[in-house]
């Protein structure tokens, strides 16, 4: 039986907060005994040469979601683009038990999860998969001392770079104004990725095809502004 007590283990440097929240219900706990064994990755083995063959369909269009929270944006896009394959990656026990039951409550077969520090998975990943990635309101360690686990740093966006196909967009979007800047600026300095806004609506409103996270709702109740980029490869 899974154990909520227990935190996950990670040899990776960790950019999430809290990794459990709530106790799991009973059919989360269920769920992760059945059904995430089924969509979770297998790291003591080389990743397929070409990750179409984890899903049950071969998708041509293959995104990412890092950190993925209450699963909203997640779940949305994988039933909007039954065309693509989805893979979502969460330390957090709680977000991944929300995941399993959407997951089962849509039937869903286009969505693989991985429950863990990003970090273990991007590097698994093999190049060029991606055709998108997205990081969405990822927690911006305010202090200036833990700004190095912000997920953004010069050698994360090398490294995804790397899993993008040429062309292929990172769209971030964060409601801290410091953390905005700080991408921006390595962004700026990153010969693998520049930004593709060219007036100000381009990151003041969301993308086209945008789902709604309760974050992002709750971050505009409590009068903070979201921003929308997107970076892409070069």
């Amino acid at each position: 039986m899974i154990d909520d007590r227990e935190p996950i283990d990670s040899s990776q440097r960790a950019f999430f907060g809290r990794k459990k929240g709530h106790p799991l219900r009973a059919r989360q706990i269920e769920l992760f005994e059945d059904l995430l064994p089924k969509l979770a990755f297998d790291f003591s083995k080389p990743a397929p040469a070409d990750l179409k063959s984890l899903f049950p369909t071969k998708h041509d269009i293959l995104r990412l979601e890092i950190g993925f929270g209450g699963a909203e944006h997640l779940i949305a896009q994988a039933l909007a683009h039954p065309e693509a394959g989805f893979i979502g990656a969460d330390g957090f026990l709680n977000a991944i038990g929300k995941a399993l039951v959407a997951i089962d409550d849509n039937d869903l077969a286009n969505v693989r999860l991985h429950h863990g520090d990003a970090s273990e998975l991007v590097d698994w990943l093999p190049d060029g998969a991606f055709t998108r990635i997205d990081l969405l309101y990822p927690d911006p360690w305010p202090k200036r001392r833990q700004w190095k686990r912000r997920f953004i740093q010069d050698d994360t966006l090398v490294r995804l770079a790397r899993i993008l196909k040429p062309g292929g967009e990172l769209r971030f979007a964060t409601d801290i104004a410091s953390y905005g800047a700080y991408a921006l600026a390595r962004i700026m300095r990153s010969k693998d990725f520049f930004w593709t806004a060219e007036i100000a609506d381009d990151w003041r409103k969301p993308w086209d095809g945008w789902s709604r996270t309760r974050y992002e709702a709750k971050a505009i109740r409590e009068g903070r502004t979201p921003n929308y980029f997107i970076f892409r490869k070069t």
